[in-house]
């Protein structure tokens, strides 16, 4: 080993630099700006993980647009209730950023956000009908109150008109359309909220590898690798965050969680066709949510985005499903079989065993050729032409496995909390809608972690951040609101509460 050990103390180390730990931290500091805390990132700047914004879709996800969010109910009607718990949680959000940016302590909010429409589309009479039904169940609350439907070629070639051009005129096919979704580039936030952080006294350590964390006695241990220096130095810490997005189940291995023993994770990486055309960016103006194919996991519903990368629009579709063993972009082939124990092989079997639709999508997917990715495309957009779309590859997701009533399950859904030793440590599992909820899961984790601090860390929480909890048992009119005065002061759109529709 080069370099020397030493060792640091802290009264909170937070393992990943991505937008959960940025959060977290900035909340730490609100009630607690007296105590040390550190976050260990293994890269060479925060944020480039499943927080950049070319490893995820950018969609800030308010259930607005997926239909994952929605499920059909077997008598026809459709179950929003996922859909308004998530709008609740991205209202959180929003309302958290706003007053740091009314603070002056969060950087410029038009380098992390920005207005852009949200679709659901729907082709096809029974999806038409589901579409239809959706829009029906959701349009009276107040977050979802300037939802649009229309089945009106007129309508829907006005809302997008690179989908409508070229589409058969006997295809039934209809759009909902709602102007307050946002385009959320979580790279340059959780960089921003860092900064934040270090302005309060917080550190922020990149290229710091967590090569091990053990409980020594009333205290947290890790041992960390500088990935420049290779020196090596030990962190005591009474409390720990884990929240290194595919990283975290093997940290928790590490640490011998007894909780970890019913988890299995399986990695998949996905690919997106891009255009940079100036022609097709200006003629689809939103990001559309299709309905996902038969086994597909959650985070693999097909969407057609406009986004903003490095400044420039382009247009991606997908995603779609490829493999790698790696857990993070950055990670290592060895991950998937390194996390194979005799406690979680069941998890794996029986997974394996349940899941069979997944087990052939996956494969599907991988051995799709470039023709049937054109074809996918082109249920969206009709005259789209091999030469102006090119391949890329986005970021690894984690696919978390537990076992639920003897059956092997997806998390695939939400996002899981496991805590262990009385609190002193947490880690997140899970995916979608992940970054768009950090405001409302990081109060649940300091809920979690910190029982007895709450009710003395409430009063000043509420007041920068309330709870999607306080959003939903608000009255509507005093939360439409506050999420308007949250959009005007991040710069979008204007809420409106006029539902319409669109013959």
């Amino acid at each position: 080993m080069s370099g020397t050990e030493s060792i640091e103390h802290w009264d909170v180390v937070l393992v990943g630099g991505g937008i959960m730990s940025a959060t977290l931290g900035v909340l730490l500091s609100e009630v607690r700006p007296d105590w040390r805390i550190a976050v260990v990132e293994r890269l060479d700047e925060a944020g480039l993980e499943s927080s950049n914004a070319r490893n995820n879709a950018g969609t800030g996800h308010a259930g607005l647009c997926e239909f994952n969010y929605t499920p059909r109910r077997p008598d026809g009607t459709v179950d929003v209730s996922s859909a308004v718990r998530i709008g609740e949680q991205f209202a959180t959000s929003l309302l958290f950023w706003s007053r740091l940016v009314e603070q002056g302590v969060l950087g410029p909010p038009e380098a992390f956000i920005r207005s852009v429409p949200h679709l659901s589309f729907g082709s096809g009479t029974d999806s038409v009908a589901y579409l239809r039904a959706r829009w029906e169940a959701l349009r009276d609350h107040p977050l979802f109150s300037d939802m649009e439907f229309s089945d009106s070629p007129d309508s829907i070639a006005s809302w997008a008109p690179l989908m409508s051009e070229g589409r058969r005129s006997n295809e039934p096919v209809a759009l909902t359309r709602t102007a307050q979704g946002t385009d959320v580039d979580f790279g340059v936030l959780t960089r921003q909220l860092l900064s934040v952080l270090e302005d309060r006294g917080g550190a922020v350590h990149l290229r710091r590898q967590v090569t091990s964390l053990r409980r020594r006695g009333q205290a947290w241990q890790m041992e960390v690798r500088d990935r420049g220096t290779e020196q090596r130095r030990r962190l005591r810490t009474p409390y720990v965050f884990i929240g290194a997005g595919g990283g975290t189940l093997p940290l928790l291995q590490s640490a011998r969680i007894p909780e970890t023993r019913r988890y299995g994770a399986f990695p998949i990486s996905g690919r997106f066709l891009r255009t940079d055309r100036p022609d097709l960016v200006a003629a689809h103006r939103g990001k559309v949510y299709g309905h996902a194919e038969p086994g597909a996991p959650a985070i693999s519903v097909p969407h057609l985005d406009l986004r903003v990368l490095d400044g420039r629009e382009s247009l991606l579709f997908g995603p779609f499903a490829s493999f790698s063993p790696r857990f993070l972009t950055r990670g290592r082939l060895t991950d998937l079989p390194r996390s194979v124990r005799l406690g979680n092989l069941p998890v794996l079997l029986t997974s394996a065993r349940d899941n069979r639709s997944l087990v052939t999508y996956l494969v599907r997917q991988v051995t799709q050729s470039a023709e049937a990715r054109m074809a996918a495309l082109r249920r969206f957009v009709p005259t789209a032409r091999a030469d102006d779309w090119t391949l890329s590859t986005a970021g690894q997701r984690v696919q978390v496995l537990k076992k639920t009533d003897g059956r092997g399950t997806l998390v695939g859904f939400g996002t899981e909390i496991v805590t262990s030793a009385g609190g002193s440590l947490a880690a997140l599992l899970g995916a979608s809608p992940g970054a768009s909820t950090a405001a409302s899961t990081m109060l649940d984790v300091l809920a979690a972690s910190f029982p007895q601090r709450m009710p003395e860390w409430a009063p000043r929480l509420d007041r920068l951040v309330p709870s999607a909890q306080t959003a939903r048992e608000s009255d509507p009119g005093r939360l439409t609101e506050e999420v308007a005065r949250a959009r005007r002061v991040l710069g979008l759109a204007p809420l409106s509460t006029a539902p319409r529709r669109k013959e």
